[in-house]
């Protein structure tokens, strides 16, 4: 898999001080050719909801299950992230008039790359009959303002083939009643909360004409299991990149465990799944996936927007996973992290002091 970039949402859990942990894990893995944007703070329409439509107002980020830190615990990795390497990246002023800024930053190179302006670089720089794979694990709102801002959207699909995994989406609750995640709203009990903070990003890029494959959160609930993935990282032989993941997962548990507000923190498994069905092996992980017709849920109902409904018109066919050996997925993902040709070029915050510290050759 080549990375070209990643494009933060600042919709959901992360905002813009995330970027600068995103800076320090690419420098840990020796990847500062990776290009990061930062995303609009606001969903579709939201900035604006005063003159807006009903749905598109801050009532849906509230929604959002912070623990005891708030915007903290995402920003610092739970008390973490400062054990990773300084990253000579970090975030910087934004202003850009022509993204809507009222002004330019007076050190325009040192400005934080803006999501559009990330995607229109990696556009440019590609053959026409190229790839894209893009995965999603937030809310759908930089895609959304991807297929908005570009008035020849069509056409580029069209150019340039694209697969998008989207993390996200509640759809077989009719069949067995499981509820959705949108813990902090009780009245809305079927939606997720990817689909439902930004319902009309979601909408729009359900709409579109894009290859999309979901993984519903029926599938990511079966790899909510921490324990069992921090037991695989607890090799002998552990790199720098495994050592980081395990004390990350064993943190999780441990809030999930004993904290209220931290009941939500298992979801964020769901994120590896994601990750495993982009870059791993399909035939370990024997996957299976359905066709089927869906679309969002967007009336400004607050009890049921982001519920992901079936098409009765079957205007558009979705990949939906259906089932996977969640065993394999946990050894696909450990193995992975533990494979020494891919280790961490400089593990730890502690190890780059060292490297200060020592005389130069």
């Amino acid at each position: 898999m080549n990375l070209k970039a990643i494009l933060v949402t600042g919709s959901g859990w992360a905002n813009a001080a995330t970027i600068d942990v995103v800076y320090d894990l690419l420098y840990m893995m020796g990847r500062d050719d990776i290009t990061v944007g930062l995303g609009d703070s606001f969903g579709v329409h939201q900035s604006y909801s005063k003159v807006g439509p009903t749905v598109g107002d801050c009532k849906y980020s509230k929604a959002i299950p912070h623990g005891s830190g708030g915007r903290l615990d995402s920003d610092t990795l739970y008390g973490l992230a400062r054990d990773l390497p300084r990253s000579p990246r970090g975030y910087t002023a934004q202003n850009s008039v022509k993204f809507g800024a009222p002004r330019d930053t007076d050190f325009p190179q040192l400005r934080q790359p803006l999501a559009l302006e990330v995607w229109r670089s990696l556009v440019k720089s590609i053959d026409d009959g190229s790839k894209i794979t893009i995965l999603t694990n937030g809310p759908l709102t930089n895609l959304a303002n991807i297929l908005l801002s570009e008035s020849n959207a069509s056409s580029i699909i069209q150019v340039i083939e694209w697969e998008v995994f989207i993390l996200g989406g509640h759809i077989n609750y009719k069949k067995n009643q499981e509820k959705g995640n949108v813990i902090h709203v009780p009245s809305n009990k079927y939606a997720e909360l990817n689909m439902f903070l930004d319902t009309l990003a979601a909408k729009t890029v359900f709409e579109s004409s894009l290859d999309i494959t979901l993984i519903p959160l029926h599938a990511q609930r079966k790899v909510y299991a921490l324990p069992k993935i921090i037991k695989m990282l607890q090799a002998k032989n552990m790199t720098h990149e495994a050592v980081f993941t395990r004390r990350l997962l064993t943190r999780l548990h441990h809030l999930h465990q004993r904290h209220h507000l931290y009941r939500h923190v298992d979801m964020f498994a769901g994120e590896i799944l994601g990750a495993v069905i982009l870059a791993g092996d399909q035939k370990l992980l024997n996957s299976t996936f359905e066709i089927k017709h869906l679309k969002v849920y967007t009336e400004g109902q607050l009890s049921r927007d982001g519920e992901v409904i079936f098409d009765t018109k079957k205007k558009k066919g979705f990949k939906v996973l259906q089932g996977f050996n969640h065993v394999s997925c946990y050894n696909i993902f450990s193995n992975g992290l533990l494979r020494r040709k891919q280790s961490a070029v400089i593990g730890s915050f502690g190890e780059q002091k060292r490297r200060w510290s020592s005389p130069t050759a």
